[in-house]
């Protein structure tokens, strides 16, 4: 898939509060994704991004099967992930790179169905991680439709429920490391009973919980809306469960921006997506919520400067407390950077 850097370019919006302090707790680097909209996306390509006018102070790198170990043992090859991004974390570091710290926080990965065994994997990320290890993403994304994608680690259908899956998320806490928790709005009630039987591992839910719209979910907004804001609901009543308010602009949420001539206005993604902003906000609370840009996986459908321009849109009237928790305050507290 070629890049899409001339069709972003043909809508461009003035920054909003351009000195707005942002932790933007979600993006991934990576080299050789020709499926992608963004094969590459390595320093320079998010320094382009962070300099596009917010103020971006410090990032969260999540996982995505990036420049895993060719040799050793299989289960260890993800420690080269963790490896790869901490040196481009100890670049940015260096501050000659700009303001910005980027992957100040690292989400690795590792295989829970390994069960208890997987603590070693958990002790090499951390290590590798040179301080900057917070916690791992293993995603669980199923659907039974070959028109959806599944999660790379080809997991199973209730992989959340699972007795070795979780036998491994057990030795999370005792680590203090978070998961994040990704899935589809069908897989959301799945991580609500994990996230009740281990209270005291912090979970990040990722992208609303993947409310799905192609394939054979097309045309069903109205009636997955509310299916999964019950699902939302339950979620929410875990108090150790976060959410992450980004990640709804991939094709299979099914708003096709990637197809029209032009991309959205950040007006136009706030009246097609606003309502699943409030309704997570308003269940979860400003102290569980952050932020998130998705990228480069959301630059299939839109710009970094118009994405968050469409989020201080959303929040223009809400209180400037709540907004700083939204954009920087809790998922920095929550990945615990300085």
């Amino acid at each position: 898939m070629a890049r899409n850097s001339d069709w972003l370019a043909l809508i461009t919006e003035e920054t909003l509060e351009a000195d707005m302090p942002i932790c933007d707790p979600h993006h991934h680097l990576w080299e050789f994704r020709h499926e992608r909209v963004a094969d590459r996306y390595l320093m320079d390509d998010i320094q382009a991004d962070l300099n596009a006018g917010h103020n971006i102070v410090s990032t969260v790198f999540i996982e995505c099967g990036a420049m895993y170990k060719a040799d050793g043992d299989e289960a260890m090859k993800v420690i080269g992930e963790t490896e790869f991004v901490n040196g481009i974390a100890a670049m940015s570091a260096s501050g000659l790179y700009g303001k910005t710290r980027v992957a100040a926080g690292i989400i690795g990965t590792a295989n829970l169905t390994l069960g208890a065994p997987v603590g070693d994997v958990l002790d090499a990320q951390i290590a590798a991680g040179g301080g900057r290890f917070r916690g791992i993403r293993h995603g669980v994304t199923w659907d039974a439709s070959d028109e959806i994608p599944n999660a790379r680690t080809n997991p199973v259908q209730h992989l959340y429920l699972d007795a070795t899956f979780r036998d491994g998320f057990a030795q999370l806490a005792s680590r203090d490391l978070t998961f994040e928790g990704w899935c589809y709005h069908p897989q959301i009630a799945g991580l609500t009973d994990l996230a009740r039987a281990f209270p005291d591992t912090t979970i990040i839910l990722n992208h609303f919980g993947g409310p799905l719209c192609t394939g054979p979910y097309a045309g069903k907004r109205e009636e997955i809306f509310e299916s999964w804001s019950r699902d939302i609901a339950a979620l929410a009543a875990c108090d150790n469960v976060m959410a992450k308010l980004g990640g709804l602009n991939m094709e299979f949420n099914g708003f096709g921006w990637e197809n029209r001539p032009k991309p959205p206005t950040s007006q136009e993604l706030v009246d097609a997506t606003q309502r699943y902003f409030d309704y997570t906000i308003e269940r979860f609370g400003v102290e569980r919520c952050m932020f998130e840009s998705n990228f480069p996986v959301d630059m299939v459908s839109c710009s970094y400067n118009i994405l968050w321009n469409s989020f201080k849109k959303m929040t223009a009237a809400r209180p400037a407390a709540d907004r700083e928790k939204l954009f920087h305050g809790t998922a920095a507290r929550i990945y615990r950077l300085s």
